[in-house]
Parts: C-alpha cells; structure tokens; sequence
C-alpha cells in the first residue's frame, strides 16, 4: 500500500509539473523526497521572514512567536520522539531574497515543509517552486487568494482569513454603523488592494470617495494622506503593514486630518504600530501627542485572540510560553500569531502520528477538522485551502484595552452572506501539543 501510494504521489506530481510549465527536481516525487527532512529523532521546517527592511518592525515577532512554541514543544518530548527544528531565513520582505532563501531552505537545509513563508509578493515569488518539488507550504503568511487554488497549488495552504473575507466584514460593518459616511481606502499596491476592494465595495460603493495606494518599499505617505484629507473621508480604512499604519496616522496627525481609522488583522498589532509612531513622530508637528494618543478608537477586525485579551485561555497559554522562552521581546499580536501558526503545525504532527511523511501530513491535514486558538472555523481539505474564515470587529481604547464591538463572524471569498456561527473552542488543556501533554 506505501509503494502504490507512492507512485500515485509521483504520478500527481508530475502532471502538476508539465500543467506548471517548469522543471521537476530530480526525485522529487521519489520515496526519499516524501521523508525529506524527518528523520527518527527531529523533523526539520523552514520559513521565510522579513527581520530587516521596512515589513520587520511589524513581523519579526512572528517567527521569534513560533520558535516559542516549538521549544515548548521540544522541552516536553518533542512529537512522536522528534524534535522541531525551525529554520528561519530573512528574506527583508525583498521577493528577489525570498527565493534565494528558500533555496537556502530547500537544498542547504533539507526541509521537511514550509510553515508560514510571510508576505503576498514574497511568498508569490516562491509558491511555483514550492509546489514543483513537492514540498508541503503550510499556513502562508498573507491574505491572498494565491493560496486557495488547490488546483494550481495542490501544496499550499492558507492560514490568515483572506483579505476579501475581512474587508466584506469591515464593509458591512461600516455600511451599519457609519451609514452616511464617506470612505477613503489606503492599501498596498499588490494583491492587497484588489483582494480588499472586491470585499469592501460588496457593501459601499458611492460611499467610497478616495482609493490611495502605496509601495512598500517606498516610506512615504505624505501625498496619500493629503488626497485623503482633500476628499472628505469619515472613514480612512488602511489595508496597510504595522509600518505603514503607523506612517499614515503620524502623517494624518500632523495635517489635522482626523477620520476613524479602520485596520485590518495583518496591520494592527497596536503594541508594535504605538512603538513605530514614537519613531516617526520625532521632528513633526505630531511629535508632541502622546503616542498612545495616535491609536485611541482604532477599529481592528482580527481572528485570533489578541495580547491585550487578558482573559483569553490562549491568550494566557501563549503569554506563559513567551515568558518563559522569548524573555527581554514583547509579547504582541503578531507574536501570538505565530504562535498559532506552531500550535496548528503540531497539532497536525500529532494527528499524523509516527509514520510521517509529506504524503501522510497532507492527507491527515485534508481529513481532519481542526480547532484551537483561532476565534472562527478554520478550513483545510482537499478542495479547499483558504485557512481562517472570518474576524470579530474590536475597538482599541488606549487605556482600557479592546472592546469587542461584533462577535467573530464568518463568510466566502465571494458574494456570499456573512454569518454568525457556533465554534467548539477547545482550551489549551484540551489540545496536546507534544508527547508529555499526551501522556500526561
């Protein structure tokens, strides 16, 4: 039965091959390759991250989040006998560097998987190579619909809820609560800006009076925010990186221009963007209000708990893991989701069970239902690769935390309606993670 599962793998993998128009490595489909990385004692993954450049203030808590969780894993028996062993290479969120280091990944280090490759262009520099030589791409870090083609990219997996669900959520919101406003979009010049736009402008439309891109390697905000201000917008809804949310509500500030800013769950992290704004404050008209000032009223649709949700079993799970493995760094959203990203990919290890390989882990992920952290249903089968599938609508108060302003709410990628729902939420007790949370 392994060997005709085998050479159906080799089969899938070479049609998908000649449909993609590129070179197949040599054995990628073979035996070897299906175990590449795993080994009796230890299984080896990797992951692409921007720690330098203009995405890392944002994102570098990601990784630093993940390898927590592993250590806590690996000090607590490891899974099936083997340790985790997380390979990072920074990629400086440059998609040119992004291949380059995968490559590092795949052929220096032998990596078993890909576990959340962070950013839409990077991760798309990258998703064909993936994909070709058969390596499992688990949970990428973005938003974008790329992930979800399971025809396309059999091997790739979404995680965070794709950028048109959240913006949908966002638009209908807005649409209820600030009915007779105007709206200015400022997004990311990629697969970002279209993706939003098709959720948002299901619920507005004429409402929409600016649409103001950026480059992410350009930070420089002051044109955009102006046209903002010059059309009237209420509402200033920033499909935006931490850097960039931070960039836009300091340069707002400083030419009085004060709208309700909406952000997204890859853009919010308020611990991270408060530190930013003191950076870029200094030297402008801003640089005299307080920093936590800037984000006092923030509306932030998210998916999974969030640092200041005190109250939160995972959130407090996750708060003792950092404490005790990332001592001296923040404890932020983007390092719970990280976090998330590792309890999901152990989660998947202990179901596979001992006999692991990437046919068996792609299968046990296609088969299972999968609940833990995350606040909405998470999506993963054959036919379906698109990850989280929905967001709450909070409030950030700058001295009161977050205000749950609408539950979790679920929806498509499409026309679809957005619907409340009922999610079995394990606790953390309730999901081992590694061979002594099994046993004990």
């Amino acid at each position: 039965m392994r060997t005709l599962r085998t050479l159906a793998l080799a089969l899938a993998v070479t049609v998908l091959t000649a449909s993609c128009g590129g070179e197949q490595a040599d054995g990628a489909a073979g035996e070897a390759n299906l175990a590449q990385g795993v080994t009796d004692d230890a299984v080896v993954i990797g992951t692409h991250q921007p720690l330098t450049g203009a995405a890392a203030p944002g994102f570098r808590h990601v990784s630093t989040g993940a390898r927590a969780v592993f250590d806590y894993v690996n000090d607590n028996g490891g899974i099936h006998g083997r340790r985790i062993e997380y390979q990072v290479q920074d990629d400086g969120f440059d998609p040119a560097h992004t291949q380059e280091a995968t490559r590092t990944l795949l052929d220096d280090h032998g990596i078993f998987a890909m576990l959340g490759g962070l950013g839409t262009p990077t991760h798309e520099s990258v998703v064909d190579e993936l994909n070709q030589r058969g390596v499992p791409d688990l949970f990428v870090s973005s938003g974008a619909l790329s992930w979800d083609q399971p025809e396309a990219y059999p091997y790739s997996y979404g995680f965070q809820v794709d950028y048109t669900r959240e913006a949908k959520v966002q638009g209908a919101f807005i649409a209820e609560h600030f009915a007779g406003d105007q709206v200015g979009l400022l997004y990311q010049n990629d697969d970002v800006g279209p993706a939003s736009h098709a959720g948002i402008e299901q619920y507005l439309s004429e409402e929409i009076v600016a649409w103001e891109s950026y480059d992410p390697g350009v930070p420089e905000l002051a044109g955009q925010i102006a046209a903002m201000k010059e059309s009237g917008a209420d509402i200033a809804v920033c499909y935006c990186i931490p850097s960039y949310l931070a960039l836009a509500v300091t340069e707002s500030a400083a030419i009085g221009y004060e709208p309700q800013w909406i952000a997204p769950s890859f853009g919010a992290d308020v611990r991270i963007v408060t530190g930013l704004i003191e950076e870029y404050a200094q030297g402008t008209p801003a640089e005299d209000i307080p920093a936590e000032a800037f984000l006092d009223g923030l509306i932030i649709t998210a998916f999974l708990p969030m640092a200041a949700q005190s109250d939160d079993p995972w959130t407090e799970f996750f708060r003792e893991i950092h404490e005790r493995y990332n001592e001296g760094t923040p404890f932020t959203d983007t390092t719970i989701y990280g976090m998330a990203q590792a309890t999901l990919f152990a989660q998947l290890l202990m179901a596979v069970g001992p006999d692991l390989d990437r046919e068996s882990l792609l299968a046990t992920l296609n088969s299972h239902e999968w609940a833990g952290p995350g606040l909405v249903p998470f999506v993963a089968t054959e036919d379906d690769h698109s990850g989280y599938t929905g967001v709450m609508v909070v409030q950030h108060h700058a001295e009161g935390g977050v205000e749950v302003l609408q539950e979790p709410r679920t929806t498509d990628g499409g026309g679809g309606e957005i619907l409340e729902f009922a999610l079995d939420r394990p606790s953390p007790v309730e999901v081992p993670l590694s061979d002594a949370d099994a046993a004990g």
